[in-house]
């Protein structure tokens, strides 16, 4: 198993590393709070003008409507979910409706799990780790 480095800082190279990267970090984190900043506002205005033809095409009783610069479409949007999830998972088997559940795994609870249960590994499970880096600034 691989031990940390105590004196990474012995090595001018990786403190240069470091330090543009941290700067790097930090330049993005701006620019995405100023882009975060200015977007909320396009947004808002983008949901008063949709609010605006939605409220025409329900007044005009009207799924579409076209103008010069583009057409304006009324739909419908649902959304489903579940506060009984046990109902839920008895109602899909009773029914063998499994496509109604997305097919993914949780990461987190796989993780748990196969951390508590080391000789169960479902058939068909992949896993691929990767190593990352994780750059911490200095409290000095």
């Amino acid at each position: 198993m691989d031990e940390p480095v105590e004196e990474a800082n012995s090595s001018p190279n990786l403190d240069k590393l470091t330090d543009i990267y941290i700067k790097i970090r930090d330049a993005r984190a701006e620019i995405k709070a100023d882009f975060d900043a200015r977007d909320s506002v396009l947004k808002d205005q983008l949901g008063l003008l949709e609010s605006n033809m939605l409220d025409a095409c329900k007044d005009l009783n009207a799924s579409s409507i076209r103008t010069p610069h583009g057409t304006i479409i009324r739909s419908v949007k649902s959304r489903y979910w579940t506060n009984d999830w046990d109902s839920m998972y008895t109602f899909i088997e009773e029914q063998g409706a499994f496509g109604l559940l997305e097919k993914r795994l949780h990461q987190t609870n796989m993780k748990d799990f196969l951390a508590e249960n080391p000789d169960l590994l479902p058939k068909g499970l992949n896993v691929e780790n990767e190593y990352t880096v994780v750059v911490r600034r200095s409290k000095s």
